[in-house]
């Protein structure tokens, strides 16, 4: 695997071990709460973990270097085989409108959320990655754009715990509202697919209205991880280009190394989804890679919450938290907007 040398394995095995560790604990909550994603309980068992007596020393001590491995490698393992997911068959089989619809709403989305991060001034990066959250695929999607970035791993927490919230906050709340706005279930499903951050959030809130929703639901949030590419791409072009500027005017006009527009995980993603698509894969193989997946992200996201520190964030995330909540009620119109347009 990528950025893992033999020498650097006994520093990285406390951290790893306490990854999987929690890995094994938020899937047992999971299956003992099932409304609540394991994704959603590995961010919060790495939240706990920072702040707890004890617990938080080991965090900052010998667990360190391996999760900083879990955030970074073992996060961009996981966007990868995320890709095997993807079918271009299904997200054609959805039909141009919604497709463009899909699209639209992703880059409206993205487009408002890093405006209203702005507008609170937002520090860093922060904007660049709450947008990504909120509108492709949450947690996942800000670990792809800070690693294309090269953004710290800690400066992915707030924004990682921010989208987190919000996306199991919608999986109360979205079908609630089902009944009072006269939804069916096909309309909610592509509702629920177009403004739910996290694929596994999506699946939560979606299965309370049926299979009719839930399979509309899981190819509109599909559509939406599939913009993660076009994304991360521009937003790596745009970061290489200030970059450029930047060494330019400091070094007389000769600028530095650039990083690759297509970062080597994200070629693995298309490719990954280029290979889903062929039809080649058995269905064994695509549920091994699914859990696979499922338990790469979970190690990082792990590793990611374990960087939030409460005190911290209570005293300088008040406006993150609040342009967090207003990004969470655009996304919302935005995808109940689109799916009255869609007509499925």
């Amino acid at each position: 695997m990528p950025g893992l040398r033999p020498s650097l394995l006994p520093a990285l095995l406390p951290g790893l071990a306490a990854a999987a560790a929690a890995v094994l604990l938020a899937f047992g909550a999971h299956a003992v709460w099932p409304a609540v994603p394991a994704m959603s309980f590995a961010v919060g068992l790495g939240i706990l973990a920072a702040n707890l007596p004890g617990l938080s020393a080991a965090v900052t001590g010998g667990l360190a270097p391996g999760l900083r491995f879990s955030a970074k490698t073992l996060m961009r393992a996981g966007i990868v085989l995320l890709g095997a997911r993807l079918s271009l068959g299904e997200l054609a089989g959805l039909g141009w409108q919604a497709l463009v619809l899909t699209v639209l709403l992703v880059l409206a989305a993205f487009a408002g959320t890093y405006l209203l991060a702005r507008l609170f001034r937002l520090p860093g990066e922060q904007p660049l990655l709450l947008a990504a959250g909120f509108a492709i695929c949450g947690a996942s999607a800000v670990a792809a754009v800070a690693a294309a970035r090269g953004s710290r791993y800690r400066d992915a927490a707030a924004p990682v715990a921010l989208v987190t919230l919000c996306g199991t906050l919608a999986i109360a709340v979205l079908p609630a509202l089902m009944q009072p706005a006269g939804l069916t279930a096909q309309t909610f499903g592509f509702w629920v697919g177009a403004s739910v951050h996290d694929v596994g959030q999506v699946v939560a809130a979606a299965q309370t209205a049926g299979p009719a929703a839930l399979a509309v639901a899981v190819v509109v949030k599909l559509v939406r991880v599939a913009m993660l590419a076009p994304v991360v791409a521009a937003v790596t072009l745009h970061g290489r280009r200030a970059r450029r500027c930047t060494a330019g005017n400091a070094a007389g006009g000769h600028a530095g190394p650039r990083p690759p527009v297509v970062p080597l995980f994200l070629a693995g993603f298309l490719a990954m989804v280029l290979l889903r698509s062929t039809g080649w894969l058995p269905l064994p193989v695509l549920f091994v890679l699914g859990i696979l997946q499922d338990l790469l992200l979970a190690a990082a996201l792990f590793a990611l919450g374990a960087s939030v520190r409460l005190r911290e964030l209570a005293h300088s995330s008040l406006p993150a938290l609040a342009a967090a909540l207003l990004a969470w009620l655009l996304v919302a119109a935005l995808g109940l907007a689109a799916a009255g347009l869609a007509g499925v």
